[in-house]
Formats: structure tokens, C-alpha cells, sequence
């Protein structure tokens, strides 16, 4: 975890909602394969707070073993593109004409300021939503808030019910709101695929003064 994360995560560690929550995670990780590993799980927070740019919500991590690595969407290079970043490719490759990364890792794009945040960010193996209703929503709700309080002029991509549950905390007369359907194959065709959403970031990041993303 970044250090510039650390006044928030040990506020949030101390509150009696991630104190059950832990609870219930050192069970889970001993009694059952959890994803993804002990050590991933805040992966997403090695990204300096004060250079987030983007923000991308999903859902909860992969459930295939192998597959989740901490950050949301994305699997190791070593692991088969996932259905649902191909759809994200997809539709970068019909806004831009291509993508640049060759394997599903998107540490690239966390690299130059995407922060890539689950809405749970744990799952029992084979159980897709298995953690779902165990505090992590409060606690990234929080994450949601503490950024909209902080920074100024991100960018937030909200991909399926779950992540759009949290538009409500952002403040849109500063930051750029992008909500669609998620990019999974069940529902990538009710409206991700043509919302135009890296197109639209990047052009609010350069309005704004800032890098754009190279997606």
C-alpha cells in the first residue's frame, strides 16, 4: 500500500465494521481457497493517492484460481485474457483503433493513475459474489468518499449495478461521472459497448491540464 493511503486505511481498519469484516476474512482465508491472495487484496492502494486520475468500480475479483491479482479487471500476463477485458479492449479498440497491452495485466494503466477498485474485494473460490453483504462496500463506498473529498477532477468509470450504487457520493460539478452496464459478455451489449467512456476521460484529463491515459 502507498504511504499517502495510510491516514485513510488505518481510520477505516479501527471502525467496528472492518473489525468484523476481518473476523470474518481470517476465517474464510483458513477454512477455504479465497481470492485473491492475503497479500493482493489492497493491491489497488499501491497507487499514490495524489496521482489517481481514474477510477474504475468493478465488482468482485475473478474466482478462477490464478486469475485475481488485486486489481479490478485485470489477471497476470500469464493468465488467459478474461471475457469481460476483452470487451474492455474491445471498445477501446472501436474508440482508438487499438489498445496497447497484449495480455490481460493492467498495470500499465495503474502506472499512469488508474485506480482499479473493486466494489468486494475478496471472493471464495468457484463463488463469484460469495463476500458480497461482509463490509466490503462500506469500505470502499469510504474509498469513493475519500477521494471525492480530496482530489479534484477524476475521472470515475462505473461498470454494472453495483459499481453505479456508488454515483451518489461523487461530487459531478467536479469530477467526471461515466456510468454503463458491466463489461461482461451477459451484459457488455445493453450499453457498455459504444459508451465512449476512454475517449471521454481522456478528454476531461486534458481539459483539465492533466495526462491523458494510454489505454
Amino acid at each position: 500500500m502507498h504511504e499517502s493511503w495510510k491516514p485513510f486505511l488505518e481510520a477505516e481498519f479501527e471502525k467496528d465494521y472492518f473489525r468484523q469484516l476481518s473476523q470474518f476474512l481470517h476465517a474464510a482465508y483458513t477454512e477455504v481457497p479465497v481470492f485473491p491472495a492475503k497479500t493482493q487484496v489492497f493491491r489497488a492502494f499501491s497507487t499514490d493517492l495524489n496521482a489517481v486520475k481514474v477510477v474504475i468500480l468493478g465488482q468482485d475479483p475473478y474466482h478462477t484460481p490464478g486469475a485475481a491479482h488485486g486489481l479490478a479487471f485485470s489477471v497476470p500476463s500469464s493468465q488467459p485474457i478474461p471475457p469481460s477485458l476483452i470487451n474492455i479492449y474491445k471498445e477501446i479498440d472501436s474508440e482508438f483503433g487499438d489498445h496497447r497491452l497484449n495480455n490481460g495485466n493492467l498495470k500499465p494503466w495503474q502506472d499512469q493513475g488508474v485506480l482499479l477498485l473493486n466494489n468486494v474485494l475478496t471472493v471464495e473460490a468457484h463463488r463469484a459474489g460469495s463476500h458480497r453483504g461482509k463490509g466490503w462496500e462500506q469500505f470502499t463506498e469510504a474509498t469513493i468518499k475519500y477521494l471525492n473529498d480530496r482530489r479534484d477532477h477524476l475521472v470515475f468509470m462505473l461498470w454494472g449495478r453495483d459499481a453505479r450504487s456508488k454515483s451518489g457520493w461523487i461530487d459531478q460539478s467536479k469530477h467526471l461521472v461515466l456510468e454503463s452496464p458491466h463489461p461482461s459478455p451477459l451484459s457488455a451489449h445493453a450499453g457498455f459497448f459504444g459508451n465512449g467512456h476512454f475517449k471521454k476521460a481522456n478528454d476531461f484529463l486534458r481539459q483539465h491540464g492533466m495526462v491523458e491515459i494510454d489505454w
